[in-house]
């Protein structure tokens, strides 16, 4: 399999990890705190498909979550520095 091939499959598993992810937090019967663990496992997770890409994640992804945790449980989330 070439490199475009295992990356593109990447990039649709961390697509489907984080939008079914989102679903969980705006549907499932999930408190606050694990909204929060589940955010973390998620980046660990994309962490682990793309090494070094801490940035990335907290660009692109880190934003929605947050988002949606604060629309859900009513709360202000501090934003990442990094």
């Amino acid at each position: 399999m070439d490199e475009k091939v295992r990356e593109d499959r990447k990039i649709r598993f961390l697509r489907y990890l984080v939008d079914f992810s989102i679903l969980s937090i705006e549907q499932d019967d999930l408190d606050l705190e694990a909204s929060l663990k589940l955010v973390e496992d998620v980046k660990q997770a994309a962490l682990n498909l793309f090494p070094d890409k801490e940035n990335v994640f907290e660009l692109i992804y880190r934003p929605r979550f947050q988002r949606i945790i604060e629309e859900r449980f009513g709360v202000k989330l501090e934003k990442p520095k990094f």
